[in-house]
């Protein structure tokens, strides 16, 4: 028991680290189980009910793909963003129709295009279970005995709650390993095309204009659920708000699933971030960006065909270069340390839990290991190789038991795995060799050529001329064989002689190794800031929201202009400022509205708003999210957050910090003046 002065000091240093109520108003990204209502009725006078909050989250659905959306019709019909659903427009486009360019209106249902391999997921239910899991994981074992125990535990509840309700189920890790729940899921596997805007309008500025504000942009697309062959029938989903929708200083929240933050950080791990794995990844990605770029010079096909990988590239780049901004600024870097320096000498002032200092000692080893790791993958690039991958380690897996395999590949999940694996997705062999030959290119680099795995990589030849090779003469474009490898398991994979599939076996030894290794960090790390989450918890109880995991939270703020410099920036652009936009930029490059939009600029409501900004906390992940208001009627849709909203992954800020909408009265308008989609635009919110 500590007594009260040492406690008091705790309290103090706990509360500077951790209390991020009191530190930024509008940060967080809450569970829907533990909303901050005491905070919302205090500062905005608004209480949500178990009713309002469950309306909201049955609502809700995450793109396998990556991404969020929402139910805005009882019919099914899903809304999101047209760059959340590039990945099914590109694979569903051809040399004769590129929907992601030019757009798709589908009149009927019967005209609506299946996705190939889409599924689309909506939170049911959410369970507890962090005594479960720790109570499998005993403090004499070792980091991989601990490791396996807890991945044990955690595929044994997956697939029990499998087994009792038929929902996709999955134990999430949050606060760093403090805590457990388990998430299960309604899973809608036939999902089709309903509409899209061409992407002139989607995009409209560009990469130029990507992460900033002002913005116009219609960036959302409208596709539909189904369930046995039929629109599917949902009893949640938004109402529309009236009129524009939105006003100045209005409280508004956002439901979606955040991808990733890293806020618990220690100060060594931030350090590893700053000076060794961003910039790491930034070279990554500056690399791929130009091998992309020069691809998509060579004809107008090869930039449709890689045009989707591009702007995943251009879109991380920029994203990581903002992250790196907010780690070198010394001032952030300077606080956190006051910070952290300030907890852990109030720990080390009590006796009783003074052992808790090694947390931070354990998380720095963990990350000078990943330092002099970091770049030694065993994997290759492209679309053959992850299934040759997939099919390989399938087949070693299931010779396990569930609960002992990897994750991806225990019973829980097949269904799912198997989903992307038998995907009858167009694979382009120009693409596929351009990529597998440059991870190649990286492996030499990172190996060195004389490396006993780079000799039997490449056979004798250069990356270029290998990867010519296995892409002409691999058969796994025939989905047909996938599933027959599949069904055949290990005898099948080991007496098959495709060159991909020997690739994936060759690298599969050191693959493993790699992993093992990473699993290990992992688990150390894990239960280290599940330490320090315990010493946060005995102070704050969960009055904090966990770092973001891709999976459904609560974020909210208010409709709010914010300034740059000397400068103000409104908090809304609107329909009319688009064209005017377009002329003060010279009408051409990225800047040129789409043909539609200029034959019917005198038919719209230029005052409607366009694209509007607010003080939410979101991250990667949160594009399709709804923005709803008190009513929980949707306003808006997330699709992106501006410069300065790019240090989320470590820290929030709302001075100008901004979240960015499409409005949710102009997509009304613009289908109903447009794209002359009147029924559909009838159908959004009943």
């Amino acid at each position: 028991m500590l007594n009260r002065p040492i406690r008091t000091l705790i309290a103090i240093a706990l509360i500077l680290v951790f209390a991020v109520t009191t530190t930024s108003a509008d940060e967080g990204m809450w569970l829907f189980d533990d909303l901050p209502t005491g905070h919302l009725q205090q500062r905005y006078g608004f209480e949500p009910t178990q009713e309002w909050i469950d309306h909201i989250r049955l609502s809700c659905v995450r793109f396998n793909s990556g991404g969020s959306a929402s139910f805005v019709s009882s019919d099914g019909l899903v809304l999101t963003n047209h760059h959340v659903a590039s990945d099914t427009l590109y694979k569903l486009s051809t040399a004769e129709h590129n929907y992601n360019q030019d757009g798709f209106l589908a009149r009927t249902h019967e005209q609506e295009l299946q996705a190939p391999d889409l599924e689309i997921n909506q939170l049911v239910a959410i369970e507890d279970v962090t005594d479960r899991v720790n109570a499998a994981v005993q403090s004499e074992m070792s980091p991989d005995e601990a490791h396996r125990a807890r991945r044990a535990i955690m595929a044994e509840i997956e697939q029990q709650s499998l087994d009792q309700t038929g929902f996709r189920s999955d134990v999430v890790t949050l606060y760093g390993g403090g805590r457990y729940h388990l998430y299960r899921y309604k899973k809608y596997t036939d999902v089709r095309l309903v509409w899209a805007p061409e992407s002139e309008i989607a995009f409209f500025g560009g990469d130029a204009d990507n992460f900033e504000y002002p913005r116009y942009c219609l960036d959302v697309t409208l596709m539909r659920a189904y369930e046995d062959g039929q629109p599917a029938r949902v009893d949640h989903f938004l109402s529309m708000a009236a009129g524009s929708g939105i006003k100045d200083g209005e409280l508004v929240f956002v439901a979606g699933n955040p991808g990733r933050t890293q806020r618990i950080l220690t100060v060594a791990a931030l350090e590893y971030q700053r000076d060794d794995r961003v910039p790491y990844v930034l070279d990554f990605l500056r690399r791929r960006e130009v091998l992309f770029q020069q691809f998509a010079l060579e004809g107008d096909e090869q930039k449709r065909r890689v045009q989707d990988d591009l702007f995943g590239i251009q879109n991380s780049r920029k994203s990581y270069q903002g992250e790196i901004q907010g780690l070198q600024d010394p001032k952030f870097m300077k606080d956190k340390r006051l910070r952290e320096t300030q907890l852990m000498a109030a720990i080390a002032a009590d006796g009783e839990r003074a052992e808790t200092l090694e947390a931070w000692n354990t998380i720095e080893q963990v990350h000078r290991q990943r330092s002099q790791q970091l770049g030694q993958n065993a994997e290759f690039a492209g679309q053959y190789y992850r299934i040759a991958n997939q099919l390989v380690h399938m087949a070693e897996e299931d010779l396990k038991p569930s609960a002992e395999r990897l994750r991806e590949y225990r019973d829980s999940n097949r269904e799912s795995l198997e989903q992307q694996l038998f995907s009858p997705a167009p694979i382009y062999d120009d693409l596929e060799r351009l990529k597998l030959a440059d991870s190649m290119a990286l492996f030499v680099e990172r190996r060195g050529g004389d490396h006993p795995l780079v000799s039997e990589a490449l056979r004798g030849q250069s990356p270029r001329e290998r990867a010519a090779e296995l892409v002409q003469a691999t058969q796994l474009r025939d989905v047909e064989l996938r599933k027959a490898l599949s069904s055949g398991g290990k005898e099948a994979i080991d007496a098959c002689d495709d060159p991909m599939i020997e690739l994936a076996q060759a690298m599969s030894s050191d693959y493993r190794r790699l992993r093992e290794m990473s699993d290990e960090g992992e688990e150390l790390e894990r239960q280290a800031y599940a330490e320090i989450t315990r010493a946060k918890f005995d102070v704050e109880g969960t009055d904090t929201y966990p770092d973001a995991t891709f999976t459904l939270r609560l974020a909210f703020g208010t409709v709010s202009g914010y300034h740059v410099d000397s400068d103000w920036v409104a908090p809304w652009t609107t329909i009319g400022g688009a064209f005017d936009y377009e002329t003060a930029r010279g009408g051409r490059d990225s800047w040129v509205l789409p043909a539609s939009w200029k034959e019917h600029q005198g038919a719209m409501d230029s005052t409607l708003p366009l694209n509007f900004v607010c003080t939410a906390d979101i991250i990667g992940g949160n594009s399709g999210s709804p923005v709803v208001n008190r009513r929980g009627e949707l306003v808006g849709i997330i699709f992106d957050g501006n410069i300065q909203s790019l240090t989320a992954d470590y820290m929030y800020s709302d001075e100008s910090a901004r979240a960015v909408s499409v409005a949710a009265a102009a997509v009304r308008e613009a289908l109903r003046v447009v794209y002359d989609a009147d029924s559909l635009a009838e159908e959004m919110g009943r």
